[in-house]
């Protein structure tokens, strides 16, 4: 989901430690989305002047949604994902947008409700589906500038893996980023690593180790209880710890990086 004044991004799971507001109770089932949004509208801004509304149902390639306040007018832009969603579900997002809007608490049981919906296995799976069809994803190959990402799979799955984890597809990001080091796409089935651990001078450690950690994401995939997604399940966090040059890897990469900005999990 995103807000369009400043544009800031609103994460799709997110801990919310802001205190609960106490807003009216749930929209009858027989409202349309644009009288949805009025109602939550007027329980955020009570004495505001109604804006427009405009809403549509968009074919993106993930959850997000969006809203954009010009003027007069309030537009929602949200994933067609929730276009057969029940109305509660829709209430709870419109929370979240025009909260964020206009920098106001979101209620946590709003919140707790929309995270609940969208971890639904059914849900799940078919934000699955969209992102491997209308997503695009570049992958440039495993032969980089210094390092080969398909020899170094290799050899960590022999070494750490017994070799029974199946190759994803390799390549390199197409910037040069000091702050994703290496994702794990489950959607496109890819692992990515940064370019920056393809210079010349970059020990070839930092790289063994950054491919480690996107592989531990294939054998330990996200973890998924109520509303709540655990990217680092407590199996993924204690294997990690079981690398025999950890300490050695992350003092390479605080190099790289700088140890304010390199991130313990990526």
């Amino acid at each position: 989901m995103q807000v369009e004044r400043g544009q800031p991004r609103l994460p799709g799971f997110e801990d919310d430690d802001t205190p609960q507001v106490t807003y009216p109770p749930a929209a009858t089932l027989f409202e349309t989305p644009v009288e949805i949004c009025r109602r939550v509208f007027r329980a955020v801004r009570p004495r505001t002047p109604f804006p427009e509304f405009s809403v549509e149902f968009c074919r993106f390639a993930n959850a997000n949604s969006f809203i954009r306040s010009d003027a007069s007018r309030l537009e929602f832009r949200i994933t067609d994902a929730l276009e057969g969603a029940p109305a509660p579900i829709l209430e709870a997002l419109a929370f979240i947008l025009i909260c964020k809007l206009y920098r106001k608490p979101v209620p946590a049981s709003q919140r707790h409700r929309y995270n609940l919906y969208l971890n639904r296995q059914d849900m799940r799976r078919h934000l699955h589906l969209l992102r491997q069809t209308r997503g695009r994803k570049h992958i440039s190959g495993p032969q980089g500038e210094r390092y080969n990402l398909e020899e170094i799979f290799a050899e960590n799955n022999d070494k750490f893996f017994n070799g029974l984890l199946a190759q994803p597809a390799l390549g390199w990001s197409r910037q040069v980023s000091k702050s994703i080091l290496g994702h794990f796409d489950p959607s496109h089935n890819a692992i990515i690593i940064s370019r920056l651990l393809d210079k010349p001078n970059t020990p070839r450690l930092a790289v063994e180790y950054v491919m480690y950690h996107e592989m531990l994401h294939l054998r330990y995939p996200v973890e998924t209880k109520g509303a709540r997604r655990r990217f680092h399940p407590k199996e993924f966090r204690d294997a990690e710890k079981l690398y025999p040059q950890l300490k050695e890897a992350k003092a390479i990469l605080d190099k790289l990086c700088g140890a304010a900005q390199r991130p313990e999990t990526w």
